[in-house]
């Protein structure tokens, strides 16, 4: 049912959106980097990549020393000099061996040349600030251990660049030398690792590579390893281990050994800046230091971010499962209590409750509906009167329905002061007990009114909450709004009746006891959504409100996207609102106290943040596809899917619905879902900004009729 609310402040609210966005593209920009970062290239495996051409490469460069200087244009290499040896490690640090490492080095009272890769420097700070403050030297080893040779210009300067900036953040130097990863020897340059070299060099760089290599990463044991790096003759060489990228309990043997047994032949075991004459660091620039410090907490801020993301997709997940399992559970014994309910009515003979209820209708503009609203209502096999309250009506509605010159039936018009007061008007004028209240958008079943009101056999019950059904389910948009009702009103509702804490009995189809709703005061026009508030307000009074399934309303469901919108951002709109106006329930005792720590609590997880968080969810998904395991998130994709299958699946057989519109299901993760947590996301903003919405009328098609009732049904 709709109304004219007038609104009490600015209704347009589009800053949100803006900060929609912008969290949006700061979660998709850490997961990138993330992605980028540990799932592009991997440590481990230093091999050098498969023989290219080579016709590209200078031969001074192919046949010369390791150590490649092509700044300035001008192309130099040098090794260093006569029986010394230049010590290097590659892909640390590592928190296991780049500390044990260290301290054989300290024993030895060598310095070596550790060139680092940034991401695990960022995970290891207190490493490279050790390894500068023993005196050795760092070098860039790119900041994902990627393979220059292969890479675009753009991911270059940045595997370089990025590794520099860590290495400024972390140490307060600036590198100048480069190893790039799975690189070897000088005759085993191609022209894409060359052509890479001269980009590094024009920013600066000298390019270090090897000329005996442990192979330490093959771990082929120590002996083979001590014999890789044995020297022959008296020539220089840059020797090359590792620090990190696996288990280098190898590597640390040999390395002891190896260094005592060149000390005893005297060799001079050095860096590489010591080893070739050269100072291979700067102090960095207070700017370039700031900027390091700045690039390394942007990579931990999008560590920790999508680390909360993890385990809030874990909390997601299990409270989905959870819901899962409570709603199944709740239908089960819902329907099995229902059943002995009525197998108990039936044999007790006298406990039908068979006294006439007041249908009170009101309507403002339901022209195209209100005959067959009002004619299905009268049709009841139960005793009815029926108080239709026009509530200054423009399009004839009021003149429609007198002339329909039904017995039974009263007719109020009153100047349009919205929907509760219309409500209040016809509860002022009902003349029975039992109160039900259908919108004037909705149809009735014949047995609908009897099957509403039985439950107030039980004096407790203070309200029912009857069953609501799409009539015009039409079209994909039509199936999936009639699966959401079915889904809804079958599982969500039966757990609340269960749990005793109902929070909304609907506007379509609602039984009340006339004198608990006097005690609270009528139908309040506090919030957008009345039959929330109402309910609620009933709940909090003491009574119970319960589920009649059988009770089935026929109604109008919105036939576009936009009149979609506009329905759903005023029920979620309401429903925050009438949550807020009874969060003292959550402190109360009896049927208040379960509304409150039951139902006000489901609906805050379940209905507010949870779609909060589904956009994140969703940008998630996109990221694991690019950067996980595509066939895992689509398996985990399948496995939620299926479980909303199943639920929804009993959910019909609950209904007796035929299953045909659940083909539609999948198709409702990709539209459907986005737009209902989209008007979560607006409802709320809207909400915390203090911003008055108004009552958004919906369009009505004129399509009711009431279905032929079929023999599954009857």
């Amino acid at each position: 049912m709709s109304r004219h609310r007038k609104s009490r402040g600015p209704v347009s609210v589009r800053a949100h959106w803006l900060v929609l966005c912008a969290v949006l593209f700061a979660v998709a920009f850490a997961l990138t980097v993330q992605g980028y970062l540990h799932h592009l290239a991997g440590i481990g495996n230093d091999a050098a990549p498969a023989a290219g051409s080579t016709s590209g490469v200078p031969a001074s460069v192919s046949k010369g020393g390791p150590v490649i200087d092509a700044r300035g244009g001008s192309i130099r290499t040098v090794g260093p000099p006569e029986r010394t040896l230049a010590l290097t490690f590659d892909d640390g640090p590592d928190a296991a061996w780049t500390p044990r490492i260290l301290d054989v080095l300290k024993k030895h009272h060598v310095h070596a040349t550790f060139f680092v890769v940034g991401t695990a420097a960022v995970d290891h700070p207190d490493l490279v600030r050790r390894i500068v403050a023993d005196g050795h030297e760092i070098g860039v080893h790119t900041l994902t251990h990627a393979d220059l040779g292969r890479s675009p210009d753009w991911r270059q300067k940045l595997e370089v660049q990025g590794a520099q900036q860590i290495i400024m953040g972390l140490t307060g130097q600036a590198a100048s030398l480069l190893r790039p990863p799975f690189s070897s020897g000088n005759n085993e340059v191609t022209d894409p690792a060359w052509a890479s070299i001269r980009a590094a060099a024009d920013e600066g760089y000298l390019t270090v590579l090897t000329t005996q290599d442990s192979e330490d990463w093959k771990r082929p044991g120590v002996g083979s390893i001590e014999r890789n790096l044995a020297p022959t003759g008296n020539r220089g060489q840059v020797l090359l281990m590792h620090d990190g990228g696996g288990d280098r309990g190898q590597t640390v043997a040999a390395l002891d050994s190896l260094l005592s047994r060149l000390d005893r032949q005297g060799y001079d075991v050095t860096t590489v800046g010591d080893a070739i004459g050269v100072s291979s660091t700067r102090q960095a620039t207070p700017a370039e230091q700031a900027s390091g410090a700045a690039f390394i907490w942007g990579i931990r801020l999008s560590e920790w971010l999508v680390v909360a993301i993890s385990w809030a997709l874990v909390a997601s997940g299990f409270v989905t499962v959870v819901r899962a399992v409570l709603v199944m559970g709740a239908a089960v014994r819902h329907c099995r209590a229902t059943r002995r309910q009525r197998l108990a009515g039936s044999a007790a003979g006298g406990t039908a409750i068979t006294e006439p209820v007041t249908v009170i209708v009101p309507a403002y503009n339901e022209s195209a509906g209100i005959e067959a609203a009002v004619r299905s209502i009268a049709a009841s096999t139960h005793p009815v009167e029926i108080v239709v309250v026009d509530d200054g009506s423009t399009d004839g509605t009021a003149d429609l329905v007198e002339a329909l010159n039904l017995p039974g039936v009263t007719l109020i018009r009153k100047e349009n002061g919205g929907k509760p007061s219309a409500l209040n008007e016809g509860l002022y004028a009902a003349s029975h007990d039992l109160v039900v209240m259908v919108d004037g958008d909705t149809v009735f079943e014949p047995d609908t009114v009897r099957a509403l009101i039985q439950p107030f056999a039980d004096p407790r019950v203070g309200a029912v909450s009857g069953n609501t059904k799409v009539a015009n389910r039409g079209g994909i948009l039509g199936a999936w709004q009639h699966i959401e009702y079915v889904v809804g009103f079958n599982l969500d509702r039966r757990l609340f009746d269960v749990a005793e804490c109902m929070p909304t009995v609907p506007g379509a189809v609602g039984g009340f006891r006339r004198d608990a709703l006097v005690r609270v005061g009528g139908v309040s026009d506090e919030t957008l959504a009345e039959d929330t508030d109402l309910t609620m307000s009933l709940c909090r009074d003491g009574w119970r409100v319960v589920y009649q399934d059988d009770a089935r309303a026929w109604t109008e469901a919105p036939a576009t996207l936009g009149a979609l919108w506009k329905q759903r951002y005023r029920w979620c709109y309401g429903t925050l609102q009438a949550m807020w106006k009874h969060r003292g329930a959550v402190v109360q005792g009896g049927q208040a106290g379960k509304l409150g720590r039951r139902g006000l609590g489901y609906l805050l997880v379940l209905q507010v943040l949870l779609p909060l968080f589904a956009p994140v969810v969703d940008v998630f998904a996109v990221y694991g596809l690019f950067f996980l395991d595509p066939m895992r998130i689509a398996v985990l994709w399948l496995v939620f899917l299926v479980v909303q299958l199943l639920m929804a699946a009993y959910a019909f057989r609950l209904d007796r619905e035929r299953l045909g519109p659940l083909w539609t299901l999948p198709l409702q993760q990709f539209v459907y879902r986005q737009l209902m947590y989209l008007v979560v996301i607006q409802s709320v903003v809207t909400a915390l900004a203090g911003v008055h919405l108004r009552w958004h009328r919906m369009e009505r098609y004129g399509s009711l009729r009431v279905p032929p009732v079929s023999r599954k049904q009857a």
